[in-house]
């Protein structure tokens, strides 16, 4: 990784039609994402690449398959349009403590919830994580734990390099002290909240 905050565990980005992502992707940097799996209690399912040193992507979206799920999705996947970038997640030593601190700045990020998933080859992922986004912009990140598990990032075959995360928000001095505050940095600039993260493959780097 070129540039990378502390703590990074994984960069969501967010489509309306996954496999179009996929093919999007593979064609800017010739890496083909792996498929991850599929989230019941939230309605998606995700294709990977890792990062190496810990870290991955993940692209997301709406599991065309789950024709039961009838709740609302998270990161804003109902709505979207296209494929961006959308948020990020850490994994602090504590996250107990992390959410304490993140809660003293401002922003409740919840009480971290156990979830899982079934990796393709049937074996269980479970973990915990922290999702109520009482700071909408996708700049302050959420929080895993992952349990002991082994992560995607050392399971994902696929491989990319994070050249840059960055991020702009109308009110970086309200954010930059809770990234802190948790144990991470990310450059931030003054303007509309968005985040961006630009990827490099064999053939090409692209930005979401």
């Amino acid at each position: 990784m070129t540039s990378a905050p502390a703590l990074l565990d994984h960069v969501v980005v967010v489509s309306d039609d996954l496999e179009a992502a996929v093919e999007q992707i593979a064609g800017a940097t010739g890496v083909t994402l792996d498929p991850g799996g599929v989230h019941p209690s939230f309605g998606t399912r995700n294709y990977l690449a890792s990062f190496g040193s810990g870290a991955y992507l993940e692209v997301i979206g709406v599991d065309q398959e789950n024709t039961e799920f009838t709740g609302t999705r998270p990161f804003g996947i109902d709505d979207a349009v296209g494929t961006f970038a959308a948020t990020w997640a850490i994994t602090p030593e504590d996250i107990e403590a992390a959410v304490a601190a993140s809660r003293i700045h401002g922003v409740d990020p919840g009480d971290p919830e156990p979830k899982s998933r079934r990796r393709p080859d049937g074996s269980l992922l479970e973990w915990k994580l922290t999702r109520s986004f009482s700071e909408p912009s996708g700049v302050v990140p959420f929080m895993l734990d992952w349990e002991g598990a082994t992560t995607p990032a050392e399971t994902t075959t696929a491989r990319l390099d994070l050249v840059q995360l960055k991020a702009s928000h109308a009110q970086p001095e309200v954010v930059l002290p809770v990234l802190r505050a948790v144990g991470t940095d990310l450059d931030i600039v003054r303007g509309p909240a968005n985040l961006e993260v630009t990827l490099e493959g064999p053939a090409g780097r692209i930005t979401l």
